[in-house]
């Protein structure tokens, strides 16, 4: 695990985006398990073979997700947003996603890679 991103995580100010970001990190990494994380563009980025697999972001008051080389997934109906090369779900207060299903999504995208 990257220090950078593990800091950026924990230095979140917001307890539910901090659990968020924690649980998409961990997700990621069960779904790639030889993922490499870096900071790059003041955000988790998530790579595979030195290609982009997946990155965290953090606005005011969500949490973005976005999947890589996801033209040929099969996503859940309205929660995926942006180009078929690319997919992002945002998550606000509240919400919470299905990491089974989100690990397999990831892993199909990465397996490409």
């Amino acid at each position: 695990m990257n220090a950078e991103v593990t800091t950026f995580i924990e230095t979140i100010q917001e307890p539910w985006q901090r659990e968020l970001c924690a649980g998409l990190r961990e997700t990621v990494r069960g779904a790639v398990p030889d993922v490499q994380e870096r900071i790059q563009y003041k955000k988790p980025h998530f790579l595979k073979n030195g290609k982009y697999a997946a990155v965290i972001g953090t606005s005011k008051d969500a949490v973005s997700f976005t999947i890589f080389n996801a033209a040929g997934l099969e996503l859940p109906a309205g929660r995926f947003d942006g180009p078929p090369e690319r997919k992002t779900m945002k998550l606000k207060r509240g919400d919470a996603f299905d990491a089974a299903q989100l690990t397999a999504l990831v892993g199909q995208a990465a397996a490409g890679l």
